[in-house]
């Protein structure tokens, strides 16, 4: 072989090999490149579930809270107030370099019954709603697609994504569990309403002689279209009971109703319930017993007093047999409801106790078996379905 024709094989094998060379430089950016806009891809993704995540449960807590739901308001304006938080929270939350908008469609509000079984919203029914669907896009419709960077030599300028959160509570229970390692007792007072007043006040009846500031948080004097009816019993249909059931022990103590007045039904009541074979839980005929206990009288007045302005819930009944502490007491809802005013001295005819509705959030509810609604104003807190 000739020197020359030697030189020009060493010559082409090196520059083959700056070719293999140059072209596995070329691959290794393009992955790196692809590596980078995937990255920038994920961290966009994460910020738009963020969004969802947040706008989802920010609605659905503005659904908890709208005051129209104790006023007799309209159901379709407090389903446009959460639509509206909705649209305000995923705008706080930064995606891309974007504050994002929502679309129309893009905020759905609703009922879930069971979220083990079936997410759909049924939106038939808007007295229902409990849950809301958040999808907050960057796609070609709404915000714009994602840029991307190295892939465009590729030819991919952006790409469009999505995130879907649901968040709901419970609104219909069917009882309550012992609060145990749920933070706390069970904010419930031992004094039952007949259903007879209950539906009377929700129909426009009772009076109207107080506001709940929500903003101050305090009771002030005058009207503000929810009305209050009077707790203290003028006759229960029992002679000898004064409206006070028996959660818990049934020894009939004024300081175990003095002591659940201020903190509730503790792991202990439930237990001794349970010990009695009963419960705080409807039975296949939407029912629940409770025996009577002393009464509503002037050993608790401070309690009550100390408790004007927090919600509580109270139990509903149909019907009472038995006199005294030997009362039964058919349970057929629970309700949400404050105290407003407490007078417990002089004669029977002018003692009070002043309830209006509240809305309550309390942990350890057992939804209802079915869609009859069984308690008014009481509601699991809020959290993320899907």
């Amino acid at each position: 072989m000739s020197t020359s024709t030697h030189h020009r094989k060493k010559k082409d094998r090196a520059g083959n090999v700056l070719v293999l060379t140059a072209v596995m430089m070329i691959v290794m950016f393009a992955l790196l490149a692809m590596a980078v806009d995937i990255g920038y891809l994920h961290v966009v993704g994460s910020e738009l579930q963020r969004s969802a995540d947040a706008a989802a449960l920010s609605a659905a807590w503005e659904l908890v809270g709208q005051g129209t739901v104790l006023g007799g308001g309209d159901p379709y304006s407090a389903a446009e107030q959460a639509r509206a938080v909705a649209a305000e929270y995923t705008g706080k939350n930064v995606v891309g370099g974007i504050s994002p908008v929502l679309a129309e469609g893009d905020a759905e509000i609703g009922y879930i019954r069971d979220p083990q079984t079936d997410l759909a919203l049924d939106s038939t029914d808007p007295s229902r709603f409990n849950a809301v669907t958040v999808r907050v896009r960057r796609t070609s419709e709404s915000n714009g697609e994602v840029p991307l960077f190295f892939a465009r030599v590729l030819g991919f300028d952006s790409q469009g994504l999505q995130a879907d959160a649901t968040a709901m509570y419970i609104n219909n229970f069917g009882g309550f569990r012992p609060p145990t390692g749920e933070g706390g007792n069970l904010m419930m007072l031992p004094f039952a309403l007949d259903r007879q007043t209950w539906q009377l006040m929700l129909a426009g009846g009772g009076e109207d002689g107080w506001t709940w500031d929500e903003e101050d948080r305090e009771l002030v004097s005058g009207a503000d279209g929810v009305r209050e009816i009077n707790l203290f019993p003028q006759g229960t249909g029992s002679p000898g009971n004064r409206g006070t059931v028996d959660i818990g022990p049934s020894n009939n103590s004024t300081s175990d109703i003095a002591r659940q007045i201020l903190e509730g039904v503790t792991v202990e009541d439930m237990q001794a319930l349970s010990d009695a074979g009963r419960s705080l839980e409807f039975d296949a005929n939407g029912e629940l017993f409770l025996n009577g206990d002393t009464g509503i009288s002037a050993g608790v007045k401070d309690e009550l007093d100390d408790i004007k302005g927090q919600p509580r819930v109270i139990p509903v009944f149909d019907r009472v047999q038995g006199p005294g502490n030997n009362a039964e007491y058919t349970i057929t809802q629970f309700v949400g409801v404050r105290i407003v005013e407490v007078k417990l001295t002089g004669k029977m005819s002018g003692k009070r106790v002043m309830i209006q509705p509240a809305n309550i959030v309390v942990r350890g509810g057992i939804p209802a078996a079915t869609d009859t609604q069984k308690s008014y104003f009481v509601f699991s807190p809020v959290w993320l379905v899907r």
